[in-house]
């Protein structure tokens, strides 16, 4: 999937003249031409904002039930050092975070207290997890996901969707590949029903090989004050919208 084209000339469309004469109005001149003028300012602001609109085409995949884990509950992860994050990680996880985020065309600069603030784990909000090595106790890998659950409305046996969804993960030492699978085993212990992920950053190597399915949602990126040369892949895009 591509980002859109940040061509300035976006494409708009050709209005064709009506062949049907217009009804002559009864309102004053001045009246008439300050709804035209509001018009034209109208027009001028959408064009303004497909010009400088980035739409990305990502899609949402998704996991039904999550990772197709029948028994996860009972599963233990298996990168040895897996735990949940802890405060005293917040130094290590923003180094992390730091150097992997720098490869990409559009990222977050996050610094200490916006990784306290955005990735500590809160429950129901955000999940995060760290790999630390058993020999020198050193944070290698990182991996989190945030909760948006849904209501069930009219259903007499179910009355939520507790969705998780991917957020920023880091695989220095551990492949990523193994480190989502710990992910979806950790979700679905806690009873998530679902696991959600873009096609951004390095997503593309664990989604089909973990049995995601692709979702019919596109998510757009708007960036202002801000021009490409040229239209983003999502393998260059390092941020992840709340």
């Amino acid at each position: 999937m591509v980002l859109g084209d940040n061509d300035s000339s976006s494409p708009v469309e050709e209005q064709t003249a009506n062949p049907d004469p217009q009804p002559v109005s009864d309102a004053p001149p001045a009246r008439e031409a300050a709804a035209e003028g509001d018009g034209e300012v109208e027009s001028l602001a959408r064009r303004i904002q497909e010009a400088l609109a980035v739409g990305s085409r990502h899609r949402f995949w998704e996991t039904q039930p999550v990772g197709q884990f029948k028994d996860a509950r009972d599963e233990a992860t298996v990168t040895p050092g897996f735990r949940k994050m802890e405060l005293r990680d917040v130094a290590a996880v923003t180094r992390l975070l730091r150097d992997y985020l720098s490869q990409f065309v559009v990222a977050p600069d996050f610094d200490e207290n916006d990784v306290e603030h955005w990735l500590l784990p809160l429950e129901n909000v955000v999940d995060s997890f760290v790999v630390e090595s058993p020999e020198t106790h050193e944070v290698t890998d990182f991996c989190s996901f945030y909760s948006l659950p849904s209501s069930i409305l009219n259903n007499p046996n179910y009355s939520g969707l507790k969705a998780a969804y991917s957020y920023y993960n880091v695989a220095m030492r551990t492949p990523l590949l193994q480190l989502m699978n710990d992910a979806l085993i950790v979700a679905k212990q806690k009873d998530y029903d679902v696991f959600n992920a873009l096609d951004l950053m390095h997503n593309e190597v664990f989604l089909k090989e973990l049995k995601f399915g692709p979702g019919d949602g596109q998510l757009h990126y708007y960036l202002y004050n801000y021009r490409l040369r040229s239209a983003l892949q999502p393998s260059e895009l390092g941020l992840v919208l709340l």
